[in-house]
């Protein structure tokens, strides 16, 4: 995934880049946000159920002792 970080020059969200030292912001775009947004909901969804189905098995793992 791209770092976002705020743009020093007009405080709009940009992705960064360094290169040689030098850093460079690109406005980000509506689509573009939309579909980190995407993404990032898909990755929350997918950390939540296997922490779900940790726990069970947790739970399962208790009660058999």
């Amino acid at each position: 995934m791209s770092q976002i970080e705020s743009c020093p020059t007009c405080g709009g969200k940009s992705k960064i880049k360094e290169n040689e030292g030098v850093t460079t912001y690109e406005a980000l775009q509506d689509k573009e946000v939309i579909k980190k947004v995407g993404q990032l909901k898909k990755a929350m969804q997918k950390f939540k159920e296997k922490a779900e189905a940790l726990e069970k098995e947790l739970q399962e793992l208790k009660g058999t002792k």
